[in-house]
């Protein structure tokens, strides 16, 4: 029930007889509530309940104080009695030290931090059993059921015993299983089998050959009747004799077995309660096993199980077993506790260590198996990856997923136009300070929760497609405290004075959607980052430009049975792997030129007055804006290209001609100077898209005084000096392309960089 006090007092059971006193600092009315014994133990949690991110006040008697993690305890300085309790975003059973004057442990006190999700008691169960079926499943995989050892064992530490059972519980305390059981219980298996009993035989309607046998020799013998049929065959016969009779029953082997897995799975409860009550732990992993154990021996008490003698073996391959509703089930179940039984995840420390029951971080390890289900389904997942999820340890089979350690997964997608490689890293840190070409963030080091990398399967190597800028990165971040879309972009109208209250206060809303700029625009080569989050809105997904990359947004991906929203986000990544197909798309060519330019450092500076608009338009870089040098060979020559607007060069192969390169076809303007004549200004725009090929009738049409070649590469110029140099002159012989002697006259272009980088000083 709600508490609608600002205080409330509380004695904890396991508590030295001191008061502890709580003051809520918000008005939430939801902040601090106390729930039902009954509630409490059938949850797993402690009664008094506080709720996450939010802050108490709290006061002892004097002479003792509260000892935890300094995070989340922060004691008055001035009175130990006194102090505050902040979760922040930490959820589950929160156990604090009682001490007394002398700071020796009199006790505890535990308080049930609840996530601000209403969901979370049910996503967390869901997504821990999810989570089990997916390690079942790689558990299978990893090794022949020839080889599995059918026996939990108990020999662990406190903290792997938990892990365990919390598998295990994931597995066994479900709907699904107490459904199964009730289905077994309503509707068995039975058969008719024959048993054999003692009966008076004048109730025998039938005699056989057995019974004959039993007049003839059986002792407790009546004398026949005088005027009975068979006073002429026989003096006597026995008063009663052994006949068989059928009944229905349930003892067959497929009960014997769901009567043994009960017991099994009641036995490892009760073996873990135990375990746990010897090393101290009485909370909720206590109280969880104990409960659990209860719910089975209730079920094992159903009268049904009283005639179910034990199993002399176990008949897996039994059809009612492998078909039979509810026996199905149970089988399925049987499997996956064995397994989840002897599963080792130091992962698992992260959500549920000391009672902890961290639903954000195991949602971070829920999507992990989500995201690896979807990309199964899209690329060829190489197996032998998914086999390195699992390993051999001293203590059993561990999984390797953990939070902060990276994890590779390698695949394919094939494809008749590309084939891609496909990389699903968990935990990739991308280190910080690197220098380019090389992979990882220009700033500092980043680490996504997941990160999907895809480039052309051609570059066998990783690092030479990030170098050639062929890879692409695709990061997705988990954030379990997000409910809507509101949450990670906030109002379309931005206070930006609230926004700075709201980053000292803690509860920035948009901060997420900046952490996904950041890996955006740090990490080098990424092509998209967003937020995956357990909401139900549609996904959103921003654009750079006009393609899907570069892009933001986020993906509802909640844990659900049915509609999880996963399909959007599967769609999302098919668009992806689809637009890496098309050669021609802007982003295969915006990487393009990023590796062109960058593969090789410059060293010309200009600083120079110089166009930046033609016709209202940016003009190219000076770098990619190219200048053809031409000779003008006599006066005569020159007032022929001032009057046709035209500069001829020769195509042929003699010395002197021009040699079509990209550059030269491609150059925007025109620099002539003659002999004699190597510090020059007359530079004039080319106005038309590349040379016409003129022949030497044409040549002579125009004019022009004894062409010796047949054919000639014609440029159209302007007919007067360019004003967009403001006059400048340009010393031809410091160009690159510029030959002295008899090389001089030749044609070359230049960049308008280097030009502008050999400008005479006035």
């Amino acid at each position: 029930m709600n508490i609608p006090e600002k205080e409330i007092k509380l004695n904890d059971a396991h508590a030295p007889p001191v008061t502890v006193e709580l003051f809520p600092e918000s008005d939430d009315e939801q902040s601090l509530q106390i729930i039902d014994e009954s509630d409490a133990l059938e949850n797993g949690e402690a009664t008094v309940q506080l709720k996450e991110g939010h802050a108490y006040e709290y006061k002892l008697s004097k002479g003792w104080r509260l000892e935890g993690d300094p995070r989340i305890l922060r004691e008055s300085k001035s009175e130990e009695f006194r102090g505050r309790i902040t979760p922040v975003i930490y959820v589950g059973t929160l156990i604090l030290k009682i001490l007394d004057s002398s700071g020796g442990k009199a006790g505890s006190v535990s308080f049930e931090v609840r996530s601000v999700k209403a969901s979370y008691r049910k996503d967390y169960r869901f997504m821990l059993e999810n989570i089990t079926e997916y390690c079942t499943d790689l558990l299978m995989q990893y090794s022949s059921p020839v080889t599995q050892r059918f026996a939990p064992d108990f020999d662990a530490d406190p903290e792997t015993l938990y892990q365990r059972f919390a598998f295990v519980k994931s597995v066994i305390d479900t709907d699904e299983f107490d459904d199964a059981v009730y289905r077994i219980l309503s509707a068995p298996v039975n058969v008719w089998s024959k048993t054999d009993e003692e009966t008076d035989i004048r109730r025998i309607r039938r005699l056989g050959s057995s019974h004959l046998r039993q007049i003839a020799s059986r002792s407790h013998r009546i004398r026949v009747p005088d005027d009975h049929a068979l006073k002429s065959k026989m003096k006597d016969i026995p008063a009663r004799i052994s006949a068989g009779r059928k009944i229905e029953t349930v003892d067959t082997p497929e009960n014997r077995f769901i009567k043994h897995a009960l017991e099994l799975f009641c036995n490892f409860c009760s073996e873990i309660r135990s375990l746990l009550k010897k090393n101290g732990n009485l909370t909720r992993s206590y109280k969880e096993a104990r409960q659990l154990e209860e719910k089975l021996g209730g079920m094992l008490n159903h009268d049904f199980f009283r005639e179910i003698s034990p199993p002399i073996s176990l008949p897996l391959n039994s059809p009612i077993l492998q078909r039979k509703e509810g026996y199905r089930e149970v089988l399925r179940i049987w499997l996956m506790f064995d397994l989840a039984a002897k599963m080792i995840w130091k992962g698992g420390e992260d959500v549920y260590s000391a009672g902890k029951r961290d639903v954000a971080v195991l949602y971070e390890y829920w999507l992990f198996f989500k995201l690896l289900e979807i990309l199964k389904d899209i690329f060829a997942i190489d197996p032998a990856s998914l086999e390195r999820l699992i390993e051999p340890t001293a203590e059993g089979l561990g999984l390797k997923i953990k939070s902060g350690k990276h994890i590779p997964l390698k695949g394919i997608f094939k494809n008749r136009i590309r084939d891609l490689k496909v990389e699903f890293s968990y935990n990739r840190t991308f280190s910080g300070s690197k220098d380019y070409p090389l992979s990882g963030s220009w700033s500092k080091s980043m680490r996504p929760d997941y990160t999907l990398s895809l480039w052309p399967a051609d570059f066998i190597s990783r690092e030479e497609a990030e170098k050639q800028e062929l890879i692409v990165h695709i990061h997705f971040d988990a954030k379990y405290k997000i409910e809507s879309l509101k949450d990670i972009l906030g109002d379309d109208k931005i206070n930006h004075d609230n926004e700075k209250y709201e980053q000292r206060s803690g509860t920035y809303k948009r901060a997420d959607l900046l952490k996904m700029h950041a890996y955006k625009d740090a990490i080098r080569r990424t092509g998209g980052a967003y937020v995956l989050y357990p909401g139900h809105e549609n996904e959103v997904s921003l654009k750079g430009f006009h393609e899907i990359m570069p892009g933001l947004g986020a993906f509802a991906v909640r844990p659900s049975q049915g509609d999880d929203g996963s399909e959007h986000l599967k769609s999302f990544i098919k668009e992806i792997a689809k637009h890496l197909l098309n050669r021609t798309s802007q982003h295969d060519r915006i990487t393009y030129r990023i590796y062109d330019i960058f593969k090789d450092k410059s060293d010309v500076e200009v600083r120079e007055p110089m166009p930046e608009y033609i016709a209202g338009k940016r003009i190219l870089p000076p770098a990619d804006t190219y200048v053809l040098v031409g000779y003008c060979k006599s006066e005569e020559h020159y007032n022929w290209i001032q009057e046709n607007g035209l500069y001829n060069f020769r195509v042929n192969s003699t010395r002197g001609s021009v040699r079509l390169t990209p550059e030269t076809a491609g150059a925007f303007y025109l620099l002539l100077h003659s002999e004699g004549g190597l510090k020059t200004g007359d530079i004039r725009k080319i106005t038309e898209k590349g040379p016409r090929v003129f022949s030497k009738q044409e040549m002579l049409k125009k004019s022009y005084s004894k062409p010796l070649s047949e054919n000639y590469l014609v440029y159209t110029i302007e007919n007067n000096i360019s004003n967009d140099f403001n006059g400048a002159q340009w010393d031809i012989r410091k160009l690159p392309g510029y030959k002295n002697g008899r090389g001089s006259g030749l044609p070359f272009a230049v960049s308008l960089a280097d030009l502008m980088n050999v400008v005479v000083k006035k």
